[in-house]
């Protein structure tokens, strides 16, 4: 059976493959779009398998907020040309859509067919480096924010004792400029009482022995100790951070001010920031 142009890009706008492909599967299939598809399947998968070793250096990250959830994904490629191609970018929307609304903490089936038909177009190793998601309360608000193309993501969740505050223009200002502050300083750590004490305990002894060549009282050593230890923490804790918008005021204040002002009780109670490429915890 002679395979048309006609029947070449009908196949093509079915499952969004090559032209080369789909004349390729329709010529196997005997024109039988059915088994085509299926063949354009088996090929994908040998592409993907095919290119799984390939680095994936670049990428770019995508968020999701809907009523009862909010995610983010990182999505890794081979060159920055791809992490532009709208194609991608198309693919990265589906796959976070998919995780939130799902609440996936893990890949399924269905996320792997979707990798695989995407490297079969795009022809480069594509892979979903890592993703998470927040649940969302009833008294609960996430903001979202995503730096330049896509090589910062971030979200950021605020409870509040009552869901009207949550409405406030100024908590809203609030949220988003968090998600700005958190995305300019990658903080460790939400607040103090989050940081291990077996963290402090080595900060402390470092701490301790720079200061033992000076030639002070050992009280004087201690406050010095004291003080290098909360500049630290100040550094790599979130709440206790310089305000992005106002330095001379800690994050914490800011919230404390804010909290005054509408007459209710707000609080952080995590945040998420992914970086494309950055190590990942082991």
């Amino acid at each position: 059976m002679q395979v048309t142009a006609e029947d070449v890009k009908r196949l093509r706008e079915r499952t969004g493959a090559g032209m080369l492909d789909c004349k390729k599967a329709l010529t196997e299939a005997g024109g039988d779009f059915g088994k085509a598809e299926k063949i354009l399947k088996e090929m994908g998968l040998a592409a993907a398998t095919k290119r799984s070793g390939r680095a994936t250096n670049e990428g770019r990250i995508f968020s999701r907020i809907e009523p009862s959830a909010a995610g983010l994904l990182e999505v890794s490629c081979e060159t920055d040309f791809v992490a532009r191609n709208q194609e991608f970018i198309a693919f990265g929307g589906e796959a976070i859509k998919l995780i939130v609304d799902k609440k996936l903490d893990t890949p399924t089936p269905e996320l792997t067919e979707k990798v695989t038909a995407i490297i079969s177009r795009i022809k480069e190793n594509i892979t979903l480096r890592r993703f998470k998601v927040l649940s969302i309360g009833a008294n609960e608000m996430v903001v979202d924010y995503l730096h330049g193309e896509g090589n910062i993501g971030v979200l950021v969740k605020l409870r509040a004792e009552k869901p009207a505050l949550l409405s406030e223009e100024k908590v809203k200002t609030f949220a988003f400029e968090c998600a700005l502050h958190i995305a300019a300083f990658n903080q460790m750590f939400l607040k103090r009482e989050d940081v291990a004490p077996a963290y402090l305990k080595e900060q402390e002894e470092i701490f301790t022995k720079q200061t033992e060549s000076l030639n002070k009282p050992a009280n004087v050593r201690e406050g010095i100790v004291k003080g290098k230890i909360n500049k630290h923490l100040s550094e790599i804790c979130l709440l206790l951070q310089p305000f992005v918008k106002d330095d001379k005021q800690s994050v914490s204040q800011v919230l404390d001010k804010i909290v005054k002002e509408v007459g209710g009780k707000i609080e952080i109670v995590d945040y998420l920031y992914f970086r494309t490429g950055e190590e990942l915890a082991s």
